[in-house]
Formats: structure tokens, sequence, C-alpha cells
């Protein structure tokens, strides 16, 4: 029998920022799967970035730069290969419309040619890769990609906030798979990141093709059907923790991103007051000064719940949206696991009843049983990984809004402190004159 004690011993914990896609509205169109054209998450909240300030700066003694800090350093000394996806392109053709991305990778290992490549890669490219991750390792977790969603009208003309967040949630894809143990040294992806698109064109036509993949959904679906009779009972505890994380998950994000929505409703009537305040100060002369002192309050206000908004969309929202889609990821997984091990249980009781070709059937039962064992050994260092990675990086997320949400409160508070320090001043100045 196979030993996963290669697998177990290779799987460690990596970390990388969380950048996936804003949630916007309006319809949405699902497309095919063999369709080339950039998409949206389809859960996700579009903020105007224009309209917003430069990112919050924490103080660099806060809680939140001295962890990430210590993140960074730790795995800075572990990592050897470095991927960024910048530079995005638009393409129209007599077809297609379509965003290609520069990949750029440093890499300090020698099974690479150089240390350091660029090519340019579309989404369909992306999609390939994780395909081939996914069905060369079925009981490895490997990280979502955004939802092929897209929003009507916009199939030719591309909004600049959506290719920002696509990109960022495509660099996050392929730092995770650079992260992982065991898909950072497959083929495939050192493939995806250093062949030019001919090479590249060619490669993925060696493939499986469309029966191929049907012919795996024949059989996952028989084995579903079928049913498993002896699952071990680490792989029922799986299913239940994900079913509660993922029902867990879904709320907190659907919530979230509601208090988000409300957020932005009350911003633009906070907008509103400022300048009534303003236009009434000309009409009112002895209150002019505290009207406009309101009405500057107002404004500064707005700045903050402005960037409040911005940095809830871009961290905590992310944060909790990707785990919804990896609650997905986990599901198959483990559907996989139980196809795998249905599979075996239906060659076994094939082989006690069939009389020819017995020795055929057992060498054959033997390498699948050596498969099985494989597969349950991978999925259980991949999961201890995956919950490591997962515990960090929501632990990181909710403690940056505690502190974002503190920062913003504190600076309001003083606003509103110094409006009221500036009347009283004011009153007890009016008070002396009126007296003498």
């Amino acid at each position: 029998m196979m030993s996963g004690s290669v697998v177990d011993n290779a799987v460690s914990s990596s970390n990388t920022s969380v950048a996936i896609p804003r949630d916007i509205s309006g319809q949405i169109l699902d497309l095919d799967e063999d369709d080339d054209l950039e998409v949206f998450s389809k859960d996700m909240i579009y903020t105007d970035g224009s309209s917003f300030s430069a990112s919050m700066q924490t103080s660099p003694g806060s809680m939140v730069n001295q962890y990430k800090f210590e993140e960074e350093e730790e795995d800075a000394g572990a990592k050897d290969i470095f991927v960024t996806v910048d530079n995005p392109e638009s393409h129209v053709t007599a077809i297609e419309t379509y965003i290609t991305y520069r990949v750029v990778t440093k890499t300090t290992r020698s099974e690479f040619d150089s240390s350091e490549f660029e090519v340019r890669r579309r989404y369909q490219d992306f999609l390939w890769l994780r395909g081939r991750l996914e069905e060369a390792h079925p009981t490895l977790i490997v990280h979502p990609l955004p939802e092929k969603f897209v929003m009507k009208g916009m199939v030719e003309r591309f909004n600049e906030d959506f290719i920002k967040t696509r990109r960022r949630a495509l660099h996050r894809f392929l730092n995770k798979i650079a992260g992982h143990p065991i898909f950072s040294s497959t083929v495939d992806f050192k493939i995806f990141l250093t062949a030019e698109d001919g090479e590249l064109t060619s490669h993925k036509k060696q493939g499986p093709g469309f029966l191929s993949r049907m012919g795996e959904t024949v059989r996952a679906v028989a084995a579903t059907v079928r049913g498993v009779r002896n699952r071990p009972e680490e792989f029922t505890v799986m299913q239940e923790y994900v079913e509660a994380f993922s029902q867990k998950m879904s709320l907190l994000d659907k919530v979230t991103q509601r208090i988000v929505r409300e957020q932005k409703e009350y911003l633009e009537e906070l907008k509103e007051c400022g300048p009534t305040y303003t236009l009434w100060s000309n009409s009112e002369e002895e209150l002019a000064e505290p009207l406009k002192s309101m009405a500057g309050c107002l404004d500064r206000c707005c700045k903050e719940t402005e960037e409040q908004v911005k940095q809830l969309n871009d961290n905590l929202i992310p944060a909790l949206h990707e785990y919804v889609l990896c609650t997905e990821i986990l599901k198959a997984v483990l559907r996989r696991r139980d196809n795998m091990q249905a599979e075996f249980e239906a060659k076994t009781e094939a082989l006690a009843t069939k009389k020819a070709d017995r020795e055929v059937m057992k060498d054959e039962l033997d390498k699948m049983e050596d498969r099985l064992e494989w597969a349950n050994n991978a999925l259980k260092g991949d999961w201890t990984r995956w919950q490591k990675v997962m515990r960090t990086e929501l632990r990181s997320a909710f403690i940056d809004t505690a502190e974002r949400n503190v920062n913003y409160y504190e600076k309001c508070l003083a606003v509103w402190e110094s409006f009221m320090f500036s009347q009283r001043t004011e009153g007890e100045e009016s008070g002396q004159v009126d007296s003498s």
C-alpha cells in the first residue's frame, strides 16, 4: 500500500493577502465555461473607487501591522517562487472582447531554466490551470477562482474597478498555488508560468477532452447513486464540519454585504446634510459660524465613512466571500473521495462474485486500493493545512476590521468633540462680552 507520509510531511501552511472581487448590483448573465469573457463575482458589492480617498494608514506599532509583518517575514524566508499578476490589457477582435494580464515569475528553483519569466494570460488560461490541478489531484484543495458571471451590457466595455478586482483575484490564486507544496511543483503550473502562447495552446490540447470529462461525470453520478457503505468516520466528520462552516460563512457574507449597502445609503444621505447647513448659514447671520462648522464636521465624517466602506469592501467582504467559494470546493473534494471509495467497493463486490479473470481484477483492485489510500492521506494532509491557513487569514481579517472600526469611530468622535469645544468656547466668550 502507498503511504501518506510523503503527502503529510510535504503539506505546510502558507499565507497570502486576501483580495477578491466585490459585489455589484444589477442583472447577471451565466456564461458557458468555454466562453472567455471577463467576469464579475456573482456576490460582489460594486463601489465607485474614484470617489474614495487613499487606503487608511494604521500606525506602525499597531497590532495588525505587527501581526502582518511577522507573517510576511516568515513567508519570505520559506518561499522560493514569487508571482505577480498586473498590467491588464483589453483585446477586441471580430468575435470577442477579453482581457489579458501580465504574469511575472521570479524563482530560485533549479527546475526552471531562468530566474525570471514574463508571459500574458487570459481568464480561460487560469481556468485551464485550475482544472488540470484538480484533475491530477482530485482530493487536494485547489484555491477558487472568481465565478464566471458577467454584467449584461458590459461584455464589450470593461470597467476599471472590475479589471482591478479581477486582477487581484487572479494574483491571489496564483500565489496560493505557488505556496502549495504539491501544486507549485507540477508541470502544468510551470508551463503556465513560462510557456509562450503557442506552446501553452499546444499543451492545453493534450489534456482530456469533452468525452473524457463526460465519462468522469457519469462515473461520479453512478457512484453517488450507489453510495459509500463504509466511509471512515474522519471523513464524515469533515463533511459535517464543511456543511456547518458553509452555512455560517454564507450567512456572514450576506449580512456583511447588507451592512455595507446600508452604510452606503447612510453615506449618501450624509453627503446631502453638509450643503444644507452651508445654505442655511447664508440666511441666518447669528448662526452662520455654528452652521458652517456643522457643515465642515459632516464633510469630514463623510470622508471617513467613505474610507470605512471602502475598507470593508476591500478587506472583510473579500475574506468572507472567498471562504464561501472554498466551501463549495471542499464539498466537491469530499464527493470525489467518496466516488473513489464507492468505485473501489463496487469492484470488490464484483470480484467476490465473478469467477473469470480473477487475477486481472485482483491486480486492478490492488491499484484502486493504493489510489484510494493515497487520496485519503492527501486529503487529510491538505485539510489540516487548509484549516490552519483559513484560521490565520480570517483571524487577520477580523483583527484588521476591528482596528479600522476603532480608527473610524475615533476620528469621527474627534471631529464632533472639536465642534463641541469650539462652540462652548465661543459661548463663554460671548457671555463674558455681554456681562461687561
